[in-house]
């Protein structure tokens, strides 16, 4: 077993090819592959299933996977400390729901940090995916929202995928609407309320399920709906239609400005908002970092 095939395996799980991991890493991909395989046979491990749309990751790789990053880790920590220099560029990466402290919480950690150079990503993506993603270690960790009506699907899947949520806090459904819009003064609102203004979500693609939706009470009938991939278009679309979306309440106003304001609405119903990562792997300097972030800015964001 080398450093190097070590490397191999975690870039290959990040881009879920063999094709793409070759490219990537500037070597054929026969090489890689047999590199790949002689440390699988060497360790007695399998730690990516081989298929026609790419290579996933099996239970024992993922706990290889962390394995593998916690070595390098240190070899880095090990070169930064004695020779001033590091190889690695650090790597953390995050798929989340649409939300601003999520944004917050990420921009803290570079600052942390402040690496010369690094590689993080964050993935605002579908719930779904946002699962997919922990699962197969594209990202250290997810974050996405349980209430009554998904939380038996979702808890499943956390469950099949031997996933791990932590709750970071629980809120009462919000609208989030224009600060110009004709309810702005209102204290609260009603679904009542809003009957006449278009409902925006965002969509789900392929599992455009009401359990994968990111906006609670998406099972309810409304005459105007648009959705979209964005949340700066979600944004746009509020304060160019009048627009509403549902959501947790908490927002960033140094994001997202003044000009997007929440408003409690007036139903019995939760969102469990909170992390997911793999059970089998610990966080990383960058993942601990992160969840310490979060809870901050949970606390001081409004």
């Amino acid at each position: 077993m080398t450093l190097q095939q070590l490397k191999y395996i975690i870039k290959v799980a990040e881009t879920g090819s063999m094709t793409e991991a070759a490219r990537d890493l500037f070597i054929s991909q026969p090489s890689l592959t047999n590199a790949i395989r002689s440390l699988e046979k060497e360790m007695h491990v399998t730690i990516f299933n081989r298929t026609n749309k790419g290579v996933t990751v099996t239970p024992e790789g993922a706990q290889f996977l962390s394995c593998a990053r916690q070595v390098l880790d240190q070899v880095d920590l090990m070169k930064d400390r004695f020779l001033g220099t590091s190889e690695r560029k650090p790597h953390f990466s995050v798929s989340c729901q649409h939300y601003s402290f999520a944004v917050d919480a990420f921009v803290d950690v570079i600052h942390e940090f402040d690496a010369y150079a690094y590689d993080f990503t964050l993935r605002e993506t579908q719930t779904r995916e946002i699962i997919t993603d922990v699962n197969q270690m594209i990202s250290e960790i997810g974050i996405l929202y349980m209430s009554s009506k998904n939380e038996d699907v979702i808890s499943r899947l956390i469950r099949q995928y031997d996933l791990r949520f932590e709750e970071l806090f629980t809120a009462k459904p919000h609208v989030f609407i224009n600060a110009t819009h004709p309810l702005a003064g209102k204290e609260s609102l009603t679904l009542e309320d809003l009957e006449d203004y278009p409902y925006l979500s965002f969509e789900q693609g392929e599992y455009n399920s009401f359990y994968f939706s990111e906006e609670i009470l998406s099972t309810l009938d409304r005459r105007k709906n648009i959705k979209v991939r964005d949340r700066a278009t979600l944004f746009n679309l509020l304060i160019g239609l009048n627009g509403y979306t549902v959501s947790s309440g908490v927002i960033s106003k140094k994001l997202n400005g003044e000009n997007i304001i929440a408003k409690p609405l007036l139903v019995d119903e939760y969102m469990r908002i909170g992390t997911i990562r793999l059970k089998t792997q610990p966080l990383s300097r960058y993942g601990t970092a992160y969840m310490a972030a979060l809870k901050k800015h949970i606390g001081t964001t409004s």
